[in-house]
């Protein structure tokens, strides 16, 4: 594959967080009257609106996948609320999960229940085509400049992983990447999903390419992607748990996973 070209994802790009042979236990649904994941409209490819303002998206069709797998597909609903709103209506009794990218925090942990992470959102590197490195991987950057924002998880994962590269600290995202686009850095380190889609779109001009694997550390960016539930409910999220385990094994979560993050997440 030419360098720079989008990198297409394969199912095996997805690290496998459940492990096939484990048979996770099931808790009885059969009494529960509905099934009401939250979510937002705004963090795509996760969750949106699409063009008819149907909601959409990786965690609406995961939700989905989920409800028939657990074999209540009549008893679930999706509803988008603000971010803001979320934790608040899940406490108050106004949805049963949340399924929005929220960060597990210890505060958190002490008032919900999660369910086991079903995706991570590693870092990786992107480069300028024209820029000359001795070889396609972190090796290549050592003693070289590379962009980073300022004061984020994903700088002290740089200064921490890499401490032969020079990091150049940036305000923002957008100044970074223009930065990177307009040659004034060679490479940057950031959000593989950011960099993933655009390093593949029309904003980068294709001037940019994904350099080397992912990169994933629990200590800088988290445990993962998981969904929230309330701390009286943890039989759901033993449910969820199940399901998730049984969706990775038949292959269901990479298939919805291929689907939207097509550039080479991983």
């Amino acid at each position: 594959m030419a360098l720079g070209a989008p990198q297409s994802s394969r199912a095996d790009d997805l690290p496998v967080l459940f492990d096939a042979r484990e048979r996770l236990p099931r808790p009885d649904l059969s009494g529960l009257l509905r099934l009401r994941f939250l979510t937002t409209t705004d963090f795509p490819p996760f969750n949106f609106a699409d063009q008819t303002g149907r909601l959409s998206g990786f965690h609406v069709e995961l939700a989905r996948a989920l409800c028939a797998e657990l074999g209540i597909e009549a008893k679930c609903e999706i509803q988008a609320l603000p971010y803001a709103e979320l934790e608040g209506a899940l406490d108050g009794g106004q949805g049963d999960a949340v399924m929005a990218g929220i960060a597990v925090t210890d505060d958190l942990r002490s008032r919900f229940a999660f369910s086991r992470p079903y995706m991570q959102l590693p870092a990786r590197f992107a480069r300028h085509k024209q820029a000359a490195f001795a070889g396609e991987d972190a090796n290549a950057l050592f003693g070289r400049r590379v962009g980073v924002v300022s004061g984020t998880a994903h700088e002290a994962m740089l200064r921490a992983f890499f401490p032969n590269i020079e990091p150049v600290g940036f305000a923002d995202r957008d100044r970074m990447l223009e930065d990177l686009k307009g040659k004034k850095i060679e490479a940057v380190f950031a959000d593989s999903l950011q960099l993933s889609f655009w390093t593949a779109g029309e904003a980068s001009g294709g001037c940019c390419a994904l350099l080397g694997g992912a990169y994933l550390s629990e200590r800088f960016l988290g445990e993962g992607l998981t969904i929230m539930v309330r701390r009286d409910d943890p039989a759901l999220a033993s449910a969820f748990d199940s399901a998730l385990a049984a969706l990775s094994r038949n292959g269901r979560l990479q298939e919805i996973y291929l689907r939207y993050f097509p550039y080479g997440l991983f």
